[in-house]
Order: C-alpha cells, then structure tokens, then sequence
C-alpha cells in the first residue's frame, strides 16, 4: 500500500501553446509521478469535457485554471492521505466527485492529469516501468509487442489550415524485423518528402502533427506525392510500405453531405465510399480512419463491409473511447478496429475498460496521440503494455511527436530479445499487388 501525500497541478502549454493541466502526484515514499494531459483539434462531439475558463483577456479563453483549482479545492482533498495499491481507487473516486456522464463537472483534463499522475507514483513505487506496470491490467503475455508505428507525414484538415480536406496521410513501414528499422524507414521517407517539396516549389510548412502541410490542388495529389516519397527513399510501396489515411470526415460532413473542396465536390456517404474503393484500388491502403462522419452510421457499415476484410477500419470520432459507443459499433459492425485516445474519456482506468473490451470482442485497436500534444511520452508505454500492435504520434519530427517514437526505441533496448515489433498480414490488400 501507498499513501498520497501531496498532488500538485500545473497550468503548461502545449504544442499549439494552448495551456493544459499537467499534475505531480507524491506518494509518503518519497516517489513522484507527472501526468500531462494533450488536446484535440478535430474533437469528438461525444467526448468528455475538457474544462477552460473562457476568459477572454487569459489565453483567448483557452486557460484551465479552474480545472486546476478543481484539482486542489475537490480532488487533492479527497484523495490526499489515502492509502491505495491501485489507481483505479482515485480514478473511481474522481468519477463519482465529478458524477456527471462527460466530465463537465471538474474536467476531464483534470482527472486524467491526476489518473496518469497517481499510476506513474505507483510505477515508480514498485520500481516498475510505466509499460510493466501497465502490463499487469491486461491480459498476462510472455513477450512484449512493440507497435507498427504510423507516421502521419502530409497534415491537412484541421491540423493544416489550407493543405488537403483529408487531415492525416500516414506511412506504415511493416516489412522490417524492428522498431529502430521502421522508424528508420519512416524518417527517410519523410526527409524524401520534403526533398520533394522543395524541388517543386512548395513552401516547406509543416502541420500540428509535424507532417508537411503543401497547398495542394486535390487530395489525390497528397497520395501521388507519398508514393514518390517512398520510392526516393529507396522503398517498395506495396511491399515494404504501406499507406493509412485519416480524412477526419466529421470535419467536412455539412447539411447531409461531405464537401470535399480541393476536388470541388459534394458526396453522399456511399458516394464518398465508392471514392475511396478508386484509391485503394490505386494505392496501397492499409488502414482508413473516420472515413465518415461520426453518425453515419449506415455510411460506416457499408465501407467495413466493403472493406473490413482487408482494411482496418478505424473509429476515432464513432466511438470517443467510450465502451458504450464502441458496444453500439460492434452491434452494427461499423467498424473492425477502435482508435485509443486516454482524454476522449477522462480516466486511465476507463481507457483500459475500453481496450480490454476491444480485445474480448476481436477488435483491433490503435492507440494514438492528439494534435495538441507535449513531451510526455505515457501513450508509447500504454501502446506496448497493451499489445495492440499500432501507435501513431504523428510525423518522426517536432519533439512532442519523436518523444513518443524515441521512448519506444528505449523500451526495445530494455526489453531486448523480449521485444518483437508487431506484424500485419499485408496479402490480402489491393493496391499495387
């Protein structure tokens, strides 16, 4: 048993240089464990609340100083002095001091700053790893996966403001027998791909995500432009290298329809989905994530059934890491695979909810950062305690993104011959086959 003895939160910035909550949380032993909390730019209507102040002279209204003081006047006081083995103790006891079903009470960003805070206490307190620790409230293994990294190199949507409608074109080398090879794989590619850019006269911007972010003329010319990527790096699209998009489709769903406006046109959701049959027959897709909007759900039914078999199909928005949207997606086969975002819903214990019911139910799952991040690296260590086998945080550039990607070169090199870097049957896609 340990016993808190003092939580203190801080107001920090992210890496838009909006303020988020980050917390220290000391256990009587002298251990001390910090929890940053991150944000989303293309945000879930169905997640839990993220509290500001809505001040308008402090941070365009953007501060969380009152998820702060809900920290030291509602939740220190509760738990402080309490003797715990588990974090799922303070997690339980937040949920009931906030008592309402997204968090708006106290904050989700709050409680998940001191939800990451308290684990990592306890991690240190046994002298444990964050991803051993983490490991023990999954389903018991003998070897350790590290994930197939997705590298969102090209940003657009919301994380772009001018590039492409479709938010994330990501690569995913999975022909390499380790982390350190793919990540290596990764970075060539992305260094190609500014080469590109410039020999063709685009301004080298770079998105939310560290991706490059080029005005295009059409979002098609985003898949044309990693496929010459891969290929100058020396790679083999198809075989070595893989692509996933993330088009963020909520983000571009008005009145019924998706506007897509680098190609100047409007779609219904089995048009949208007959669009996307012509690029996975064209390129070498692996994955699409939000391929709809987040209540389309016959839209969603149609592009699993269209291609689940082959594809990952990924709900990020659909679902919000909230286990009662995922049961309504499972009863509908919206989708084969979850998206994992710990402050979509608020508490570490009800991300792992979320992922072991993925697990009981044959879902695939991924877990991923948000565009709005920090140099905390908790989500490489929740990716390889949980084993899913995929993680993205963004491009392999801007520190808030490589921390994650370094941290899981650090947990190879602990690991050693324990680790095994994640595999993905790749025989069955179309595109360049």
């Amino acid at each position: 048993m340990a016993k808190i003895s003092k939580i203190i939160p801080l107001e920090v910035l992210d890496s838009r240089g909006n303020p988020t909550v980050f917390a220290k949380t000391f256990l009587e032993d002298g251990t001390c464990g910090v929890g940053y909390v991150p944000s989303g730019a293309s945000t879930g209507k169905y997640e839990a609340l993220e509290l500001h102040d809505k001040d308008p002279k402090r941070f365009n209204g953007k501060g969380v100083l009152a998820a702060i003081k809900n920290i030291v006047e509602i939740i220190a006081p509760a738990i402080v002095g309490v003797e715990i083995d588990d974090f799922r103790q303070v997690d339980e006891k937040m949920i009931q001091l906030d008592g309402t079903p997204n968090k708006s009470k106290l904050g989700a960003n709050a409680i998940l700053a001191v939800s990451i805070s308290v684990a990592d206490a306890l991690a240190k307190s046994k002298k444990l790893n964050m991803f051993e620790y983490l490991a023990t409230y999954f389903a018991p293994s003998n070897q350790y996966l590290l994930p197939l990294p997705y590298f969102n190199i090209l940003n657009g949507g919301k994380h772009a403001i001018g590039s492409t409608d479709f938010q994330e074109f990501m690569i995913v080398p999975v022909k390499f027998p380790t982390f350190s090879e793919s990540y290596r794989a990764g970075t060539e590619i992305y260094h190609a791909l500014g080469k590109i850019l410039l020999e063709r006269n685009y301004q080298p911007l770079v998105g939310d995500e560290g991706g490059f972010a080029p005005s295009l003329f059409s979002n098609e010319q985003a898949m044309e432009l990693l496929m010459m990527a891969i290929k100058d790096a020396g790679y083999a699209a198809g075989e070595e290298v893989f692509i996933a998009l993330d088009p963020a489709a909520s983000r571009f769903f008005y009145q019924d329809v998706y506007q897509l406006h680098r190609e100047n046109r409007t779609f219904t959701g089995d048009e949208l989905v007959d669009f996307y049959k012509t690029w996975v027959e064209k390129y070498p897709i692996i994955s699409i994530e939000d391929g709809l909007s987040e209540d389309d759900w016959q839209g969603w039914q149609r592009l699993t059934a269209e291609f689940g078999s082959n594809l990952e199909i990924i709900g990020d928005d659909l679902y919000t890491t909230n286990i009662e949207r995922i049961k309504i997606g499972i009863a509908k086969r919206a989708s084969n695979s979850i998206l994992i975002k710990p402050n979509q819903i608020g508490t570490l214990t009800e991300t792992i909810q979320a992922i072991n019911f993925a697990k009981q139910n044959n879902m695939k799952f991924m877990i991923s950062h948000r565009s709005g991040e920090n140099e905390d690296t908790f989500i490489a260590d929740l990716a390889v305690a949980a084993g899913g086998g995929m993680i993205k945080s963004g491009a392999p550039c801007r520190s808030e993104r490589t921390s994650k990607y370094n941290r899981l070169k650090e947990i190879e090199m602990i690991l050693g011959d324990q680790a095994k870097l994640a595999t993905r049957d790749v025989s069955q896609n179309t595109g360049l086959q």
